[in-house]
């Protein structure tokens, strides 16, 4: 768990300097979460936007691998839950800790830790950012350092983050929560992609609270199994 992966971005506060202050009135809806059983040197924080009207913009960003696009752009659409997309990002984030990434970075591994097979393109096609389609966007930015930052380090980086996102993200920032996710997951598309359409257990359910928690365990327990 000591090695440190040349490919996860580090905070240098003389970059994060000249970037961009968030629009006056954007109260900062970036959230900082703890992961267990990976270095306090790795810090993640993640984000959703509602009603993104600029996805292709972004996607471009990713495609010419701007260096200040450094995110995981993953689609809301194809979200459960928080615990369903955290699963994800803490598999990418143990994987580069490990020096094991399939894809460029941390960020994009991500994405395709969302997939229950290991085709990298069909799980950035399924997931990831898409021009005219994606309206509702979750956004993950994992960063680390040499040293552990300081609380006062850790606030500055994350207002420099949060900066940047508000700047380059025309969409309404609300919190990632499970009451937000709700309001956007695309039943039809997670079914699909976690191959549980026809599955009796989730057809026979009435609650829908029951049924999502139990479609956010059975996609986990896929992502947990690919390639098996």
């Amino acid at each position: 768990m000591s090695k440190r992966p040349a490919s996860t971005e580090t905070f240098d506060p003389a970059i994060a300097s000249k970037r961009p202050k968030p629009p006056s009135g954007i109260t900062m809806a970036l959230e900082r979460i703890q992961l267990e059983h990976i270095p306090q040197s790795y810090r993640v924080y993640g984000a959703l936007f509602r009603d993104v009207s600029n996805a292709s913009f972004l996607q471009t960003q990713l495609i010419s691998r701007n260096p200040e696009f450094e995110y995981a752009f993953i689609d809301a659409s194809t979200i459960v839950s928080r615990a369903h997309l955290l699963a994800a990002v803490w598999n990418a984030v143990y994987t580069s800790v490990e020096g094991n990434l399939r894809t460029p970075n941390v960020h994009s591994e991500v994405v395709a830790s969302l997939n229950i097979n290991n085709n990298i393109a069909d799980g950035y096609r399924r997931w990831g950012i898409t021009p005219d389609k994606t309206k509702d966007l979750v956004v993950v930015k994992i960063l680390s350092s040499p040293e552990t930052l300081s609380d006062v380090e850790q606030q500055k980086e994350a207002e420099e983050v949060w900066a940047h996102l508000t700047a380059q993200i025309e969409g309404r920032p609300v919190g990632l929560i499970d009451g937000e996710i709700a309001q956007v997951t695309d039943w039809q598309k997670v079914r699909k992609y976690y191959k549980l359409n026809g599955v009796p257990v989730l057809d026979q359910m009435k609650d829908d609270t029951e049924k999502r928690k139990r479609t956010e365990s059975l996609a986990i327990m896929g992502m947990a199994l690919r390639g098996l």
